[in-house]
């Protein structure tokens, strides 16, 4: 995963001949971190009291295994119990690149591989991006923003128009690429922090331990699993109305798939055992878009999913969101 990455990256580079790295050169502009006063905005409260966490379910037909699990699917789970949680705010959407670009401008980080990728550092350069020629401006905009359209009668007004609207686009979509460091880092910079697992598992099954955001019941087409084809593969945030909390957090069983504070242990009073447990994998909640295969299983979509990366994982469905504590920060 790493190799290619880093590959796709030198392919990026080499691909733009130089045009875009050229811009990034100049440097970018400083940003101050969001003042404490406006941190709950966009945040839903969530209040004080017992849910139910975890589940008690078992999988008898031993498939977990011809889906690339690595874990017995539900074990880690065990046993479901009540929790009783003070009240907090969580972030009703992902972050999303236009959230996450302030904070990098504002601190010296290396940028989320697809914001090279696809053009979206150039975000930060529109002095240097409109004093481009015309002719490498095509180039960027087929071959970097991808942008399906015949730029060969275009003006460069037409141009800057379209990769602005394809900025807009990006702006709102969550930001990926992201290590767990990266999401803390962020929260703790918005004066907020990662949610807790059981406060992100609260925020999404209500007190009465639902299965999904929306209900009980499974429905096909309620969240962004990559069955519908978005250009980028992730949807701008809130895309789905239908993949909604009781407290009206969005995207909870899809789009992306979010790194929490904890790490993996098992829950209090579990005899399931694994190696995996410990200080050496972060929780990982929510379904991503991944599309056919297993991420698609409805399994991956409820409340009570839990999964484990590396701390310094950084895929194409993995993001986050924040929380925050009531009293002020």
């Amino acid at each position: 995963m790493h190799a290619l990455i880093h590959g796709a990256r030198f392919a990026a580079r080499k691909m733009l001949g130089g045009i875009m790295m050229a811009l990034l050169c100049a440097g970018a502009a400083g940003a101050d971190g969001p003042a404490h006063a406006d941190a709950f905005a966009g945040m839903a409260l969530i209040p004080a009291g017992e849910f139910i966490m975890g589940s008690n379910k078992f999988e008898h037909e031993g498939v977990a295994g011809e889906f690339g699990n690595t874990k017995p699917w539900y074990m880690d789970e065990h046993p479901e119990h009540r929790v009783r949680l003070p009240a907090y705010y969580i972030d009703r959407y992902e972050v999303t690149n236009a959230d996450y670009r302030a904070f990098f401008a504002a601190v010296e980080i290396p940028p989320p591989d697809h914001w090279l990728d696809r053009g979206y550092i150039l975000s930060l350069k529109d002095d240097k991006l409109r004093a481009v020629d015309i002719d490498k401006l095509r180039q960027l905009a087929v071959r970097t923003f991808k942008l399906d359209i015949d730029t060969r009668q275009m003006t460069k007004e037409q141009l800057l128009d379209a990769i602005h609207e394809k900025i807009r686009v990006m702006d709102r979509e969550p930001v990926i690429y992201v290590s767990w460091a990266d999401a803390d880092a962020y929260c703790r910079w918005a004066g907020k922090r990662l949610p807790a697992e059981g406060e992100w598992e609260k925020a999404v099954r209500g007190t009465d331990g639902q299965e999904f955001p929306w209900g009980q019941e499974w429905k096909e087409g309620m969240s962004n699993t990559g069955e519908a084809e978005w250009e980028d593969g992730v949807a701008p945030v809130g895309s789905y109305k239908t993949d909604q909390s009781p407290y009206g957090v969005y995207d909870m069983a899809g789009n992306v798939s979010e790194w929490v504070a904890d790490w993996y242990h098992a829950y209090p009073g579990s005899d399931f055992k694994s190696d995996a447990f410990g200080e050496k994998f972060r929780v990982v909640r929510g379904a991503g878009r991944g599309g056919e295969g297993h991420y698609a299983l409805h399994l991956f979509q409820r409340g009570a999913y839990r999964f484990n990366q590396p701390p310094d994982s950084r895929f194409n469905d993995l993001g986050f969101r924040c929380a925050a504590d009531v009293s002020p920060l």
